[in-house]
């Protein structure tokens, strides 16, 4: 497998550095603000490429998704922040015939833990003494909160739980009421990539917690990602990647 990486800020490095160790290729680097050889998504920067790796930002997300796809590429979308734009990407992508994969976490331990959460979310929805939360916490320099992790496990618990019907990510000046679901998020220092889930009672509470050491677990989830999205048409996200990957 041969690849492109678009954005070259840390995450982008990451890539770089775990797939030369893995002897995967690197065909192109393409950022607009870095000293890098390509600076724009085309055919010509892609050209050698099997699949397009992108973390970049939200902002920037659905035209890199129209450039990868105008150049019959396959992609990788591990940029979040721009969910409301989601049907028009699927769009693209069919309309295109190629292969995207796209995940609010590309953490191969992330997605393990989805898992575990909504399996223990079918759990508490039959035991209704128990009330559901969820946090996360983030190093100061992250620039979406609440994270799309955290997104992620809001929609989980709200489609596991009968009784939460809604996600709740601001501040409240208010009691909660029953059928909300609150998401905190907290930004401070250096912290790394934490999730929280929590299942509170009168009697005790019960916490699932994911903690990210460092970033290599995003880039080894987004190469795993290529590799698989690789001859594929559709636009797919890890969650089919781990249900195939369990499959076998």
């Amino acid at each position: 497998m041969k690849i492109a990486i678009i954005g070259y800020g840390k995450m982008g490095r990451e890539v770089e550095r775990l797939a030369k160790a893995r002897g995967i290729e690197v065909t192109s680097i393409i950022d607009p603000s870095e000293k890098t050889a390509f600076h724009l998504i085309n055919p010509e920067s892609l050209k050698n490429a099997d699949v397009a790796i992108d973390f970049t930002q939200p902002d920037s997300a659905l035209d890199n998704i129209k450039a990868v796809a105008a150049a019959k590429k396959n992609l990788v979308m591990a940029t979040t922040g721009w969910h409301d734009k989601m049907d028009e990407a699927k769009s693209i992508v069919k309309k295109s015939g190629t292969g995207m994969i796209y995940s609010s976490n590309f953490s191969i331990g992330v997605n393990a833990y989805f898992r575990i959460v909504e399996e223990a979310a079918k759990v508490f929805n039959r035991l209704e003494e128990y009330d559901a939360y969820a946090y996360e916490l983030h190093h100061n320099q992250k620039k979406d909160s609440p994270s799309g992790t955290a997104k992620t496990i809001a929609q989980i618990l709200t489609g596991n739980i009968s009784r939460k019907k809604k996600a709740l990510y601001d501040r409240l000046d208010r009691q909660i009421e029953a059928p909300e679901l609150h998401v905190a998020s907290i930004r401070a220092g250096s912290i790394p990539g934490t999730h929280v889930v929590g299942f509170d009672s009168e009697a005790d509470t019960i916490e699932i917690k994911h903690t990210a050491r460092n970033r290599s677990g995003f880039a080894a989830g987004a190469l795993m990602a290529a590799e698989w999205i690789q001859g594929r048409k559709g636009f797919f996200t890890m969650a089919d990647f781990m249900q195939d990957y369990f499959r076998k």
